[in-house]
């Protein structure tokens, strides 16, 4: 999130709101307090405010009606609601009714603060608007001409019409958020919630209830009700980013979801019905996880009901000029060069490259190349150094080759006894802990990467001192 101050209305009439108030000033918050309802709804809609928090049990008018007006008269603002009512149903009818999350009373500090952020991201995401074909230096743009990206932009027209579920595939780094955006924006649903999450990001013990949400007392550390991405995304669009990296449990409550149209928060058996279009994404070969059991064929289906492959950088380096002309203006802008520049011979050695980064890579390149040249020309030796430095981190460790040759250098001058046990042992503690390492310290999925049991890796892990527990 960028650095800058989160606005935040509090309208809340009970004694305890002023506290409140008090404990969400601070670092990265402005905070406005309303006791009254028609004082609330008046600075509610006066555009000045990022997110609103709520009680929804307010004495001087019904909270629901509320909540109802500012989701109509400002269908992106944010809001947080808060209630007394411990019933499960009030929090079921607070998200229906549009509201971005819902507390019981007394919040926490903490969570309110947490989900204002989350709130501010995802309404910063959704009305940050997604240009097609065209470049604009403050909004976020799709760019190219080529022949596969016209093709990319024909599919976004067929599929944002159609109210079905979506998944986009391509390589890390091409742009899968950005299109899912586009999508959304320009569909059906655009003037509802887009909730984005990353399955790969979010530790597997915690998914489920950023997913499905989970009712007090579900588990150790459950001390409250917790409303799910699902429910906060009612009536709009779910992107689920890294759909691969779901675990076999998770795949079945998501196919139900999809099959079904309902949820049950953890430690609840009651369903709560959903509507929700799903945009999911991957740079994994789904295809190949089914073969061998890792993903559901079912689930792979209905996810793939219509299909976006964005194609890699390197397949279209017509485009590579248009996108770091754009990266100029946008990043330029932001370090205030009135006219960032690049030389011509520059921008022939980086359509050259093969990006295997794809256009994340390119716009770091675009931006550290900007910061170094204090607002001169960008030539194609600080793209190279770049590039280089880059590149550098891979090949710190001796090559395969190079490592070879050292083990079998140090058997024939006898400091060792054998080549093959000390390779052995010096590939297995770095895939190991590079499994684990990228896993998030998560023994199932690094032993599925592996193709071997959770027994055969903990043994492994504990063999080489890298066990995460340990």
């Amino acid at each position: 999130m960028e650095s800058r101050v989160i606005h935040l209305l509090l309208i809340d009439g009970e004694p305890d709101a002023e506290d409140l108030a008090d404990r969400l000033r601070g670092p990265g918050f402005s905070v406005e307090w309303c006791r009254a309802t028609a004082q609330g709804r008046a600075a509610a809609l006066s555009g000045k405010h990022d997110v609103i928090v709520c009680d929804i049990g307010l004495a001087d008018s019904a909270g629901l009606d509320l909540l109802r007006d500012l989701k109509e008269a400002v269908p992106r603002l944010p809001v947080i609601c808060l209630s007394r009512s411990t019933d499960s149903a009030s929090a079921i009818e607070t998200i229906k009714a549009g509201a971005y999350d819902f507390f019981i009373k007394p919040a926490e500090v903490a969570e309110v603060a947490g989900a204002a952020i989350k709130a501010f991201e995802d309404a910063r995401r959704t009305s940050q608007p997604v240009e097609i074909g065209e470049v604009y230096p403050e909004q976020d743009t799709i760019v190219g001409r080529s022949r596969e990206m016209r093709e990319i932009y024909k599919q976004l027209g067929r599929i944002s019409a159609q109210p079905v579920t979506v998944l986009i595939r391509g390589e890390t780094g091409t742009g899968k958020e950005l299109i899912a955006r586009a999508i959304f924006q320009h569909g059906h649903r655009a003037h509802k919630p887009f909730v984005a999450v990353n399955c790969a990001a979010i530790p597997e013990a915690l998914l489920e209830s950023e997913l499905f949400g989970h009712e007090k007392g579900a588990f150790t550390g459950a001390d409250r009700v917790r409303i799910g991405r699902f429910e906060q995304a009612h009536g709009g669009t779910l992107f689920l980013d890294e759909i691969g990296d779901l675990d076999s449990a998770l795949q079945v409550k998501l196919l139900r979801v999809l099959q079904e149209k309902v949820i049950q928060r953890i430690g609840s058996s009651r369903e709560i019905p959903v509507d929700v279009r799903v945009i999911a994404a991957t740079h994994r070969n789904l295809e190949q996880m089914v073969r061998v059991g890792e993903f559901r064929e079912d689930l792979f289906y209905r996810l793939n009901v219509a299909s976006l492959v964005i194609p890699p950088l390197r397949e279209r380096r017509e485009d590579i000029p248009l996108l770091i002309d754009y990266f100029l203006r946008r990043y330029g802008g932001e370090f205030r060069f009135e006219t960032p520049s690049i030389a011509p011979r520059a921008v022939e050695f980086l359509a050259r490259q093969d990006w295997p980064g794809n256009i994340r890579q390119l716009q770091n390149v675009i931006r550290r190349a900007l910061l170094l040249s204090r607002g001169y020309t960008i030539g194609w030796q600080d793209c190279r150094a770049i590039l280089e430095e880059s590149e550098s981190a891979a090949l710190e460790a001796p090559s395969l080759r190079e490592l070879v040759r050292l083990t079998l250098t140090r058997v024939i001058e006898g400091e060792l006894e054998a080549a093959l046990p000390e390779l052995e042992q010096t590939f297995e503690r770095e895939l190991f802990g590079q499994a684990i390492a990228r896993s998030g310290g998560n023994q199932a999925k690094a032993a599925r990467w592996l193709g071997i049991s959770r027994l055969t890796l903990r043994e492994k892990l504990r063999a080489y001192g890298i066990h995460p527990g340990e």
